[in-house]
């Protein structure tokens, strides 16, 4: 837990750099998965992930969240422009839902030449063992770093009470104790993000097409529908090479090929490539949240607000007392992520640390009101983003969800389609 006085945290806590990475479909004129290759191969910035037609950008690091947000902007305009231009118009699909699938081959996987093919061949190993389908879902992560200038003031802080050995030594600590933290109550972030209540009835009747499918998630990729393993992961928070040696052993025994196939919300990364060799040899840089849907109630697919609660969330976890976190807790933690992505908050219940029972929404209210008093005396615009949060677990119609669902009806497709190319025009007139 963060050991400065209340002065000092308004001072530096909110100083630090955020990442966006978004997932995005490309999508034919009728709305159905395109097939042409990649038309960014070789941008710094724009790249691919399982299928061939799923674009994702990367931002580069912003000092505040209205950087990043800005960033991510230029870059889905600069993609807009692009599919506008091509011989064969395409559009970017703005659910984390994916359109009408025909069958799994109507699902291209990336393909990499050259010396990068290992990136296809695992992405076949991906498509054996989980389906195609399943890869379809696209969302938001959000990467955030505290600012150098917090940490050692922080790090000093705590030299003066306690030992904690270097920098270094401090930093990977720290970046610890929140990705606990984090996978303890992370579940809020899938609360207030969730987007995606309706999908095309292709997704689970292959072969129809049309109509939207609901079956109670606010998130299906957040669910248990969704992104997870076959197995609920334990971690090691005590030090970052028992974090590490964790992960390894997951690897040796087979139960995931590579580190990236580990299908958790909360990710601890170093400088540089995303790899556990880099991890081990500078420590962790910055933290991963993973849960976040695309909003397309949003032409970026994220309200900045969203971001800003981003930082807001992660500040208040490094204030908070630090706790034992056993093997049952951590199982229990993953279910609440589960739990969280669920369409009906006020009578869907998850198991807080304690023991206690509570709904997801009666649990969501008593975690902002705790956020609002750990920013109290901190800038107007910090409580009006608390209250915006608070306001979607104190009246169901403001989750992006209800929204979602209402708008899009009966006709999920249709409706998706016609605000990508809305959204589209809106990106050609900037």
């Amino acid at each position: 837990m963060l050991a400065l006085n209340k002065e000092t945290l308004k001072e530096l806590l909110l100083g630090g750099r955020f990442g966006l990475e978004k997932e995005m479909l490309r999508v034919t004129e009728d709305g159905h998965m395109a097939h042409t290759p990649d038309p960014f191969l070789g941008h710094p910035n724009i790249t691919k992930d399982f299928c061939e037609n799923q674009t994702e950008i990367n931002t580069p690091v912003g000092d505040s969240p209205e950087e990043a947000y800005g960033m991510l902007r230029d870059l889905y305009v600069e993609i807009q422009k692009t599919l506008a231009a091509s011989s064969l118009r395409e559009y970017l699909w703005p659910s984390s839902n994916p359109p009408y699938i025909a069958n799994e081959e109507d699902i291209p996987i990336a393909q990499f030449p050259g010396e990068s093919y290992h990136k296809t061949a695992y992405r076949e190993y991906l498509s054996g063992r989980y389906g195609r389908y399943i890869m379809t879902y696209s969302g938001i992560h959000f990467n955030y770093s505290f600012s150098e200038e917090l940490l050692k003031a922080d790090y000093e802080a705590h030299q003066r009470a306690y030992e904690v050995g270097t920098f270094r030594d401090y930093k990977d600590g720290f970046y610890l104790d929140l990705a606990k933290k984090a996978a303890a109550y992370g579940w809020l972030m899938t609360a207030v993000t969730a987007a995606s209540p309706v999908r095309d009835r292709s997704f689970l009747e292959p072969g129809t097409s049309g109509g939207s499918t609901f079956t109670g998630k606010a998130s299906q990729r957040c669910a248990e529908t969704g992104y997870w393993n076959a197995f609920t992961p334990v971690f090691n928070y005590k030090s970052l090479d028992g974090y590490i040696e964790g992960i390894e052993y997951l690897v040796s025994r087979g139960l995931i090929a590579a580190p990236s196939e580990l299908y958790f919300p909360v990710r601890l990364k170093p400088k540089g490539a995303n790899t556990l060799e880099n991890l081990r040899k500078y420590g962790a840089s910055h933290i991963e949240l993973r849960m976040f849907d695309l909003n397309p109630l949003d032409p970026l697919g994220v309200d900045l607000r969203d971001i800003r609660f981003g930082e807001l969330f992660l500040g208040f976890l490094a204030g908070t007392q630090d706790f034992y976190f056993p093997e049952q807790d951590q199982v229990q933690a993953v279910q609440n992520f589960k739990r969280a992505a669920y369409y009906n908050l006020e009578n869907t219940k998850i198991i807080i640390l304690g023991g206690r029972s509570s709904t997801v929404a009666e649990a969501g209210r008593i975690m902002l009101h705790q956020m609002k008093e750990f920013y109290h005396g901190f800038p107007d615009e910090v409580q009006e983003i608390l209250a915006f949060e608070e306001a979607k677990f104190l009246d169901p119609a403001n989750r992006y969800a209800t929204k979602v669902r209402a708008l899009a009806g009966d006709h999920f497709a249709d409706w998706a389609l016609q605000l990508a190319k809305e959204q589209q025009a809106l990106a050609l007139a900037k």
